[in-house]
């Protein structure tokens, strides 16, 4: 993932300006194909245009203004704006005004076409001069109801360009013009006029037959199918609304000693903010006054609520689960993780796949060759049997059949769906490009500390000497060690409050360097650390033992005697065997690499059942060791959580970053795990694999349907009015196989 060429890339990118905008009027994949063409003809400009979100990435050099971007889309038939700060954007609405104009369009299409097929197809229905009705409820359809579709073919041409707008307009228009000229100047409109229906092309006297059902039928379907995909795409997004609405709305803040209701975008760093029991935290910081639990079920998708008190951080966006909690805000507005999230999840959509940047190719060959075909099949029908009729009717079905509007959702749509999905749950996937990667990886590396195991040290176990009661060594020793700041010494304390409960207070505390602390604790003199020698036989056993298996061990003891052994030891996390477990069942080989000594590693992979150990290695080596890893063929995926792992998550060819570690893993990760849980890995992994499938099943789906119908069309097997049908529903399939990842457990 990492090379020379890409840092030469990201170098430039450093020293291009980046914009996001709205981009109206695209109806379909061939309309973001011009436009991103359009953009990208500027000089030094970079453009991904999505149809699915209806937006641009731009990315554009010094000197360029986004006024010329703008401008660029507009000339190319299109509208495109910036879009409005978050906070300044209007609520969110039932329907967007877009979609109900649609809707309008749609009804009134739907009730003004279902006669004029009704009378078209059954024959009893036919009365003296019905097919004037059929023109006045038909007229309406095909210039009003089909307007989105000529507007947009007319700006297409305008510009020398056609798109899937042009297949429509084009035959609608022919179908809806053909029957003009049979009913004003042939036969069609002598009363008495009689026709049947047939679901393939009918020869007949051209001067006799007439096409408005076919033209008001298609039409309607058409824009039920352009109803249903917006509707289906509004919730598709839905995910990412969802996440920047579970955010706080106000919040009360501490103001000379007194709470004030505010806005929470009124918040500053530094501000101490009340959380009361129930309420949601406003934003990052850290708790300065109370103790609580915190549930952060919403954001991270874990159940458990975690309990925090005075230094504990808190994120923006949980509910506070328990008591009264002060706290002093650390992060504010779009630096907070709520808004990285969204940033993030917006980006992924924003951004393609290479087999959606394949689809887009493929669709802007593909309307010119469709208009090729329907000439040709009009010239071969007209040639091989002289009936108009026939050659005009199979012309119309191939170009309304051809329409390849599915191919252009097949991705935006399981990319939108699967990567909102995926936020819910708490994995954030960076770009599209990413679920590539997850399909080949087969190698997993896992940094050990804070990734498999918890990060920080927890007492282990407790050897206490022949007569001394475990009870009363925890006790005194947990009392002097809560007096140090030592990590090891507030492990043991811990520990020892956890078990025995409050501890006694000290006197005359010394921290002795190199050796340990000591103290007077209920009138003993009381030395944990480096201080005795001579130790009993079971004790010298139980400290070798714990320090064979990669434990601290710490001696305790009381008036001039060792009285005990404590073994402090960086914990697994509980979770973590099973999520090696569910790496392996995903055909993936686990491997730990760790600065630790090989003998604590070669522990925590024996309690997590992994086989490959790579220990004893520096932050800077951890990179050479991934390298090493892919040029032994393998397709590595790296899971950390600190800065010495940024680097490594770049160099692999799938970065995993626990969203529980620091800014720059996450930086540096493909995929961004919420929480600090090493299942969640499994899960991402899963979830971008099943999005890949879901998008290759689209585009065999869309692409396979296209080819397959055309031949159908041009043969003559299809009536113009089921094509239409067939072709919206297509894209409906896409659409509803795409929703079926919002069902990904």
């Amino acid at each position: 993932m990492t090379t020379s060429t890409s840092a030469v890339a990201s170098a430039a990118d450093e020293q291009q300006a980046q914009v996001e905008l709205l981009i109206g009027g695209m109806t379909c994949a061939s309309c973001a194909a011009r436009v991103e063409k359009k953009l990208n003809r500027m000089d030094g400009v970079r453009a991904t245009v999505n149809f699915a979100t209806e937006k641009a990435r731009v990315s554009y050099p010094e000197g360029t203004e986004v006024a010329d971007l703008i401008a660029t889309v507009e000339r190319t038939g299109y509208t495109a704006e910036e879009p409005a700060p978050r906070e300044e954007e209007a609520p969110e609405v039932a329907e967007d005004p877009e979609a109900a104009a649609l809707r309008t369009r749609l009804v009134v299409s739907a009730l003004l076409a279902v006669p004029v097929v009704l009378m078209a197809m059954v024959p009893a229905l036919q009365f003296d001069n019905w097919q004037w009705l059929s023109l006045t409820l038909a007229a309406p359809v095909v210039v009003w109801g089909g307007l989105p579709f000529h507007r947009a073919a007319w700006a297409n041409a305008r510009h020398g360009a056609a798109s899937m707008d042009t297949l429509v307009s084009v035959g609608t228009l022919a179908a809806f013009g053909w029957s003009l000229w049979a009913l004003f100047f042939g036969d069609a409109g002598m009363p008495g006029m009689r026709h049947g229906f047939d679901l393939t092309v009918s020869r007949g006297e051209g001067a006799s037959q007439i096409y408005l059902e076919a033209a008001a039928g298609v039409t309607a379907f058409l824009l039920l199918g352009r109803w249903l995909e917006a509707h289906a795409k509004r919730r598709a997004g839905s995910a990412l609304r969802a996440l920047m609405d579970l955010g706080a709305k106000d919040v009360a803040v501490l103001r000379d000693g007194r709470e004030e209701r505010v806005p929470v975008d009124r918040l500053a760093v530094g501000d101490r903010f009340v959380v009361r029991p129930g309420e949601k935290v406003a934003t990052d910081g850290t708790v300065v006054e109370g103790r609580s639990a915190v549930d952060a079920s919403l954001l991270t998708g874990e159940s458990v609520p975690e309990d925090v008190g005075p230094g504990d951080a808190v994120t923006g966006a949980t509910v506070n689960a328990g008591g009264r909690l002060v706290v002093e805000a650390t992060r504010v507005g779009a630096d907070t993780r709520l808004a990285r999230m969204a940033q993030l999840v917006e980006d992924a959509q924003s951004g393609k796949a290479r087999v959606q940047r394949l689809a887009d190719r493929v669709s802007a060959v593909f309307v010119p060759v469709v208009l090729l075909i329907a000439v040709a099949t009009f010239g071969g029908w007209l040639g091989a049997t002289g009936d108009t009729v026939a050659a005009f009717t199979a012309a119309v079905a191939v170009l309304i059949i051809a329409c390849p509007c599915a191919l252009g959702l097949a991705t935006p749509t399981a990319l939108l769906v699967g990567t909102g999905r995926g936020a819910q749950l708490g994995i954030l996937i960076k770009g599209p490009e990413v679920l590539e990667s997850t399909r080949r990886v087969d190698t997993v590396v896992l940094d050990k500390t804070g990734t498999v195991t918890t990060g920080h040290m927890t007492l282990h176990e407790t050897h206490a000497a022949e007569g001394t009661d475990e009870a009363e060594l925890l006790r005194l020793a947990g009392a002097v060690e809560h007096a140090s700041e030592h990590p090891v010494a507030r492990a043991i304390a811990a520990g020892a409050e956890e078990r025995v409960g409050a501890l006694p207070g000290v006197e005359e505390f010394e921290n002795v360097p190199g050796r340990g602390v000591r103290a007077r604790v209920a009138g003993r003199a009381v030395a944990v650390g480096r201080f005795y020698d001579d130790l009993p036989p079971a004790l010298a056993r139980a400290r070798d033992e714990a320090e064979r298996d990669g434990r601290t061990a710490v001696v305790a003891g009381w008036d001039g005697e060792p009285r005990g052994v404590l073994a402090v030891a960086d914990a697994v996390k509980e979770t973590s065997a099973e999520a090696v477990a569910g790496l392996r069942r995903l055909g993936l080989t686990p491997v730990l690499l760790t600065g630790d000594n090989r003998r604590v590693a070669e522990s925590v992979a024996r309690a997590v059942g992994i086989d490959e150990v790579i220990a004893e290695v520096l932050p800077e080596e951890k990179v050479a060791v991934v390298e090493r890893l892919r040029g032994q063929g393998r397709t590595v995926a790296m899971v950390g959580d600190g800065v010495n792992d940024a680097a490594a998550l770049a160099t692999a060819d799938l970065g995993l970053a626990m969203g529980t570690g620091t800014d720059a893993a996450i930086e540096a990760g493909d995929l961004t795990l919420v929480r600090g849980d090493l299942r969640v890995a499994g899960d991402a992994i899963r979830l971008s694999r099943r999005t890949l499938g879901t998008i290759k099943g689209n585009l065999v789906w869309a692409f396979g349907y296209n080819v397959a119908a055309l031949p159908l069309a041009a043969a003559g097997l299809l009536n113009p009015m089921i094509a239409g049908a067939a072709m919206a529903f297509s894209s409906v399939f896409v659409v509803t196989n795409s929703l079926r990842l919002r069902a990904f457990r």
